[in-house]
């Protein structure tokens, strides 16, 4: 079968690979969609520490059953469809025993520390899929970066009528945006990217403010009568948006880190006990997650669409990085249609 491989950094290109072995738990997929993440990006930029090379791309994966093990359940017949959740659990380290598999010390995601997606077909535990039978195929790949920012917004506790700013307006920023306005939170958004603004306000932001020509903290203090918002989420993973994020988080405040800086962060920490903040981190996305957004997404196509901003067929798929690397400033999602493959 055929498979798309990041083989040397700024380069991708098909290859022939041996079709996956079915497990006793496993099913076999025949892969329909997969969407592009900025850890992919990242992969064919040579800036994933995660990932080596060569490397089969894909996470965001919809996929239909072809065939299943043994041992998998009934429910997962061939021919329905549904949406891997790419992450493995252990079961036995600290973030398995409490409940939050998510975070698994040993976690190994698809397309990041082994190969993903991108490709014909894929073999994954039963466990790993949620059938779906709502979601138009393209959008079944939607679920897992938005699920992401959905965590964010779970790990940051938003309630109703809250103020709370993304910084950052791509697919997990917009994850987080769409999560925070469902619990029914007042957000405003920071992105410098000024060709995506109509798009953030169409999803229900009420201000999006460019950083690099305006002044981050005296709008938001203006927005915010000079206190702050409630919750910072941080979504871009540079040290400046991380000290950003403390600097603009109001007293008794807090603060979510679903980026990650590349570099180490200096702070001033005072501010941590000051405002007396709650800073945590936001991993992955847990399957409550998954189903959170797949009840969000159904029956909203319109908003669905407007976020996959371009789709290459199969026979294209190794122009997809070098269109994404040209036109980031304007792109949400950039996805691959196999459905012909």
């Amino acid at each position: 079968m055929k498979a798309l491989v990041i083989d040397q950094i700024g380069h991708t290109e098909f290859r022939e690979i041996e079709t996956p072995q079915l497990g006793n738990n496993d099913v076999l997929l025949r892969v329909l969609h997969v969407g592009l993440c900025g850890s992919d990006l990242n992969t064919f930029r040579g800036a994933n520490p995660l990932a080596a090379l060569p490397r089969i791309p894909g996470h965001e994966i919809g996929g239909e059953i072809l065939e299943i093990g043994p041992n998998v359940p009934t429910d997962f017949q061939p021919g329905k469809r549904g949406i891997v959740i790419p992450y493995s659990t252990c079961g036995t380290c600290m973030a398995c025993r409490s409940d939050r598999p998510n975070a698994c010390k040993n976690n190994q995601t698809l397309g990041v520390q082994k190969d993903g997606g991108m490709c014909d077909v894929i073999s994954v535990p039963y466990d790993r899929l949620i059938l779906n039978t709502t979601l138009p195929a393209p959008h079944l790949a939607l679920v897992e970066p938005l699920s992401v920012g959905f965590h964010a917004v779970a790990r940051g506790q938003v309630s109703k009528d809250e103020t709370v700013v993304v910084m950052g307006g791509g697919m997990i920023g917009v994850g987080a945006i769409l999560g925070a306005k469902a619990r029914g939170a007042r957000v405003i958004v920071a992105e410098v990217s000024d060709a995506k603004t109509d798009t953030l306000l169409a999803l229900g932001v009420e201000t999006v403010i460019n950083p690099q020509t305006q002044d981050l903290n005296a709008e938001i203090m203006r927005l915010t009568d000079n206190l702050g918002p409630n919750l910072v989420i941080e979504a871009v993973g540079l040290p400046e948006t991380f000290r950003a994020a403390v600097d603009l988080a109001s007293f008794a405040g807090r603060v979510v880190y679903v980026g990650y800086a590349k570099s180490e962060v200096s702070y001033n920490t005072s501010l941590f006990n000051l405002k007396e903040l709650d800073i945590r981190g936001s991993r992955n996305a847990t399957r409550v997650d998954f189903e959170t957004v797949i009840s969000f997404l159904t029956g909203q196509e319109k908003l669905a669409n407007t976020l996959i901003s371009k789709i290459f067929p199969w026979t294209k798929a190794d122009q997809a990085f070098t269109y994404w690397e040209a036109n980031r400033n304007k792109t949400f999602k950039v996805m691959i249609d196999l459905q012909d493959a």
